[in-house]
């Protein structure tokens, strides 16, 4: 009993650490203090700053950089990494072992580390800094995230399937379509949003890859607006948003994969 009771503690005691930043930006996002911690009334008015006013040009602009990026690098990714994990699947076993240690390393290094040898090999091979180089090194490091999500799914699919759908008649790409995506399927959307979350949630390599073209992401915006000396406002409604957002998402997500366990 005792056991237990410390245990649900501790479990809530977590929780409450992990959650209780997110829940005073959410409170604090409904008034217009400009100091987190001073309570000035319940308003609207810094969700109305930044969509309706449009006072903050520069986050707005922040922000669909950084949700295009984030897309962009969720899509490519993924699609990367369901390609390249069927291939590594398909190896044999040490050479499989091989491509997957190899996988794990840029994973396992240090995102300064990441970023430094994405600049080198974009300045060597004199590619501009901006928009693309920031788009081609965060394919770069998430795809081997996608990799991950998708390999469990393929170890526990039948190996059989494939090869009775090419016995039926269907041609390779029917069998991969029909057969393998459907089973993996739950793979590449976990890859799919592990990819976008670590692309919004990026510095240390987008600080490395942007260049000096002016180009922004809320990583980026954020680190500028702290080194002056305070955070906009206007950040604590954006990010009150975006975490309602994923935790929708996730919760969707979730609802689905439940349902189709039921079925």
């Amino acid at each position: 009993m005792v056991k237990k009771i410390l245990c649900q503690g501790y479990l809530w005691l977590l929780l409450l650490l992990l959650y209780s930043p997110i829940i005073i930006i959410v409170v604090y996002s409904f008034t217009e203090s400009k100091v987190l911690g001073n309570w000035t009334g319940f308003s609207f008015g810094l969700y109305r700053k930044l969509f309706v006013d449009g006072a903050h040009h520069s986050l707005i602009n922040a922000l669909w950089n950084t949700l295009s990026i984030a897309l962009i690098t969720g899509v490519v990714s993924t699609l990367l990494g369901t390609i390249t994990a069927i291939g590594i699947f398909n190896l044999r076993a040490r050479s499989r072992r091989l491509i997957e240690f190899v996988n794990q390393i840029p994973i396992l290094n240090g995102d300064i580390i990441m970023g430094i040898s994405l600049f080198l090999l974009f300045v060597s091979l004199g590619i501009p800094q901006g928009y693309t180089t920031v788009v081609l090194a965060h394919i770069t490091f998430c795809t081997p995230y996608v990799i991950l999500s998708v390999m469990p799914r393929l170890k526990q699919m039948n190996p059989n399937l494939y090869e009775a759908a090419l016995d039926l008649g269907a041609t390779p790409m029917q069998a991969l379509r029909k057969v393998i995506i459907p089973e993996i399927l739950p793979g590449m959307i976990s890859g799919f949003m592990l990819a976008i979350t670590i692309s919004i949630d990026d510095f240390a390599v987008t600080i490395f890859t942007i260049g000096n073209e002016g180009l922004e992401t809320l990583s980026t915006y954020i680190y500028a607006d702290a080194r002056k000396g305070g955070l906009t406002p206007e950040l604590r409604p954006l990010s009150s948003l975006i975490f309602v957002l994923v935790l929708v998402l996730l919760i969707f997500i979730n609802r689905r994969s439940d349902k189709k366990k039921n079925q």
